[in-house]
């Protein structure tokens, strides 16, 4: 086309005297607006003499085309100044103008303007208003509206549905339905579709399944529209046979060229570890969007199957699709999640190579990946690389920090990190304060944690899982069955974690017959089958218990194969109770199903050794060393201004060590007067009682408590970290440190966490 040409005639016209009519000065701001610019067609339209209505309407109109929003709602405003007639086609245009803007006041405006001309039963009109008031949360306004039309049609219908649907106003959206049909409108796939969306959008995924059947019931045939919103409500149901059987539907109904049902249903696949049939899907796809490159890719990564994913990658840049930061991220997350940080952290640099720059998602994907696979030092560093690389945290940052403070108890960083979130305003975010429920109680601050619990407006399922966990490793049950009560009096739905936490405190507080009603209720009132871990917390439970024969029974009678954490839990007991018949029996199976797990070596040489089996004892320790089993190192540690202090049964001594020592004996001789009798039976090697004594000196658990009451103020808790089950002597020292030297206590150690004040501790000696 030959642009100055128009240009050209225009420039003749106006020197030949030609005065333009309506209809040429229409067609000089159509043609400025679409060969020339907005700008241009503006220009033309400010330099008539005369500008009657229709030109107002086209000048609108232009902008409008070229996305102008505000020049064009100024130009509406003018055009009402100056007394022109508005169209009410214009009007229509200008009011979705305002729902793209989220431009509420003009809206308003706009409707004023309305009245005042009388087009308040312009059903086109009534209709723009209804759906500009809907999408700027205004929804009893779009009921007003609606309530005072005249007639309506079938778009009046669907928009006060959508409305309701979308913002989820669920019940009100189906009331309306059933009121539409019972006026004898009779609604399309367009009103079905409100109904689906909205209803997946908001959760209610089982509903969708129902508002599906009704639709084949009426034999609506779906669209695609239809097909994407049941699919996302099979994602989330994990119901995958079903979603073969849409997968089958689609295929039928020649649906499976739309890209969008394409990619919905490679999704599906690919979140259902179906990846084979994802990658058919993926490969008879005729057009193929970024979405669908990166769902594939995301699933190969997510599965560690990298190889696959780097090819992927390789046959999207040859077909000419340039990865996003979507894709980068995909390969990031899937590397971090597998242990593999070296790899991601170079997925990063590879991405400053594309020319694209890692942004809050690459650098939280790194961060979270390090946090699950307990790589903590890392997740931190690569925090601070985040930091000097200008990128700020987001709640999902934060929250990953928090996990990986709550790994280490690390209370200080932890509370750094908390007072981080209220300085950037994290704090509303429900998953943050989840991470910070988590942070607290694992790191000793169960006050703190129960705080930020009660602050929370919305709480999630995970919240109250999280905060019902943190009292049952404080061996709180009643508490924890309190605060499952009042959950489920909010209206809130347990799931199988929330039994796991119950069933946990019930057996860190002995409650075994409300460990049975919990374990029974669960299938039968909320049916939910139990898990491994539930029955190996009922086999802790009965066996802490002393109920030896009763959990051996459980175990024989449970439906599912026993796995290495029933039979530990078995054998555990009966270090307790010392039963050595149950527990050759518990350790045979361990032998067999976790042969290099050293913890279960040690704990029947300790078994044997309390009775003297010294026979016994080297037997073990020999096939310890035929099998290539090491000890698990033992260690202690403690935190003091920002430093944490290492005590380790095998490595180097603390530099301090000589003056921890002549402390805690001078501690001792003050317990022994309050009486205070160490256990030597806690010493399972063959020495007379005196060395005996002496080994129990060396506890690291006691070294870290010592060093805590030389170092601390007695008003700040000692907190200290070990990593295997206290012995009982310890936990009778501490105790009596407590009451000693009127100091609280907290120890966390490999099973649970115990709190010593006034020489009590919080588990009640069930443990």
């Amino acid at each position: 086309m030959d642009l100055w040409l128009g240009v050209e005639i225009h420039a003749c016209l106006i020197k030949r005297g030609f005065v333009l009519d309506l209809y040429l000065n229409s067609a000089l701001i159509n043609f400025y607006g679409s060969c020339w610019g907005i700008e241009s067609a503006n220009q033309a339209f400010d330099e008539m003499p005369d500008t009657e209505d229709p030109l107002w309407n086209e000048i609108i109109m232009a902008n409008l085309r070229n996305e102008r929003w505000m020049e064009a709602l100024e130009l509406f405003r003018d055009m009402n100044m100056s007394g022109g007639k508005v169209y009410g086609g214009t009007i229509v245009k200008v009011l979705q103008t305002c729902v793209k803007m989220g431009a509420l006041n003009e809206g308003k405006q706009i409707h004023g303007f309305v009245l005042r001309c009388g087009l308040e039963f312009n059903l086109s009109i009534c209709n723009s208003l209804i759906s500009m008031y809907s999408k700027n949360y205004r929804l009893e306004l779009a009921r007003i509206v609606f309530e005072s039309m005249r007639d309506r049609n079938l778009s009046s219908w669907n928009s006060i549905i959508s409305g309701y649907a979308g913002l989820g106003c669920l019940n009100d959206a189906r009331n309306l339905f059933h009121e539409m049909e019972v006026s004898g409108v009779r609604p399309d796939i367009v009103t079905w579709n409100c109904l689906l969306s909205g209803h997946s959008l908001h959760g209610s995924y089982k509903e969708v399944l129902n508002i599906l059947q009704r639709m084949q019931g009426v034999g609506l045939r779906l669209n695609s529209g239809s097909i994407t919103s049941v699919i996302k409500a099979v994602i989330k149901l994990g119901f995958i046979n079903m979603g073969k059987e849409i997968h089958g539907y689609v295929i039928r109904n020649v649906l499976d060229n739309d890209v969008y049902v394409g990619t919905s249903l490679l999704d599906m696949y690919v979140k259902n570890n179906c990846l084979t049939n994802a990658r058919v899907v993926f490969n008879n796809m005729k057009n193929r969007n970024i979405f669908a490159w990166n769902s594939l890719i995301s699933g190969y990564s997510y599965k560690g199957l990298f190889e696959d994913a780097e090819k992927l990658l390789s046959q999207m840049k040859k077909e000419g699709i340039k990865p996003d930061l979507v894709t980068w991220n995909c390969l990031v997350s899937g590397y971090s999640m597998w242990g593999c940080s070296k790899e991601a952290l170079a997925v990063i640099h590879r991405i400053k190579s594309f020319g694209l720059t890692p942004n809050v998602v690459s650098w939280t994907a790194l961060i979270s990946g390090c946090s699950q696979n307990e790589s903590y030092r890392d997740s931190f560093e690569f925090f601070i690389q985040m930091l000097e690389e200008g990128i700020k945290p987001n709640s999902a940052t934060i929250s990953s920090l928090l996990r990986t403070c709550a790994g280490l108890s690390l209370l200080q960083k932890g509370e750094e990190i908390h007072c981080l979130s209220v300085k950037d305003g994290f704090t509303e975010d429900v998953y943050v304060c989840t991470a910070l429920i988590d942070m607290y109680s694992k790191s000793g601050k169960l006050k703190n944690a129960h705080k930020v619990f009660k602050k929370i407006q919305n709480k999630t399922l995970a919240s109250w899982n999280c905060m019902i966990m943190g009292f049952a490793i404080y061996g709180f049950g009643r508490e924890v069955i309190s605060l499952f009560d009042e959950m489920c009096g909010v209206g809130v739905q347990p799931d199988s974690i929330t039994f796991t936490a119950i069933l946990s405190g019930c057996k860190n507080a002995g409650l075994v017959d409300e460990g049975w009603k919990y374990f029974d209720g669960m299938s039968m009132y909320y049916n939910i089958i139990p898990t491994i871990e539930h029955y190996s917390c009922m086999v802790d439970l009965l066996g802490r218990a002393g109920y030896l024969d009763e959990a051996r029974d459980f175990i024989r009678n449970m439906p599912l194969k026993p796995d290495a954490t029933i039979w530990g839990a078995l054998l555990g007991s009966c270090k307790i109770h010392n039963n050595i018949e149950y527990a050759e029996f518990a350790v045979k199976k361990l032998f067999e199903l976790e042969p290099h797990n050293s913890a279960n070596y040690v704990l029947m040489m300790n078994l044997y050794a309390i009775s003297n089996r010294w026979e016994d004892v080297k037997r073990v320790k020999d096939l310890m060393g035929v099998l290539g089993v090491k000890n698990l190192q033992v260690w202690s540690w403690i935190q003091i201004d920002c430093k944490i202090h290492f005590f380790s049964a095998e490595g180097k001594p603390h530099p301090d060590a000589g003056e921890i020592y002549f402390e805690l004996y001078n501690l001792v001789s003050e317990m022994k007067k309050l009486g205070y009798v160490p256990d030597i039976s806690c010493v399972y090697q063959n020495i007379d009682e005196v060395e005996k004594d002496k080994v129990l000196l060396s506890h690291t658990e006691k070294l870290a408590i010592t060093y805590g009451l030389m170092k601390m103020k007695s008003s700040t808790p000692i907190r200290v970290i070990k990593n295997t089950r206290m012995c009982t002597d310890c936990h009778t020292a501490a105790k009596y440190m407590s009451l000693v030297r009127n100091h609280e206590i907290i120890i966390k150690d490999g099973i649970r966490f115990h709190h010593f004040r006034g020489g009590k501790c919080s588990c009640n000696d069930c443990w």
